[in-house]
């Protein structure tokens, strides 16, 4: 795969945490778990673009992962060392109270030029005001 053309990379949420221990400690009244993401969201990326709908936080601590992969990356960090397969990262955002974590990983479909249309932004990542934050 390595030097051919881009692949789309699906990004997963795998799970949704919060510590209400640090949240009590550290965060303003009412704080609570991500609204924006829910655990089996699934988005996907032609390597150089934010999907509509994902965090603005959680892809730039994705997009430099997702780019390698869509390129054809094997294993991040040498073979085997981090992950147990190539082409897939587990990585979270970094809202140290309530970090969303994420599956990153190169599908076999080729990149597009552009990410999904709108409608499907729409119907596949529950995002029926197409924002990134909230």
């Amino acid at each position: 795969m390595k030097g051919e053309t881009m692949h789309k990379v699906k990004i997963t949420v795998l799970e949704v945490t919060f510590s209400k221990e640090r949240a009590a400690k550290y965060a303003t009244k009412g704080y609570g778990p991500c609204e924006l993401h829910e655990a089996g969201q699934v988005f996907y990326s032609n390597g150089w673009q934010k999907p509509s709908g994902l965090c603005d936080n959680a892809w730039n601590c994705m997009r430099d992962y997702v780019l390698a992969i869509a390129q054809g990356a094997g294993f991040i960090y040498g073979d085997g060392a981090w992950m147990n397969r190539e082409g897939m990262v587990v990585v979270s955002c970094n809202d140290g109270l309530r970090p969303v974590i994420f599956k990153v990983e190169r599908t076999d479909l080729p990149s597009d030029t552009f990410n999904e249309d709108l409608a499907t932004c729409k119907s596949l990542h529950h995002d029926p005001e197409n924002t990134s934050t909230r």
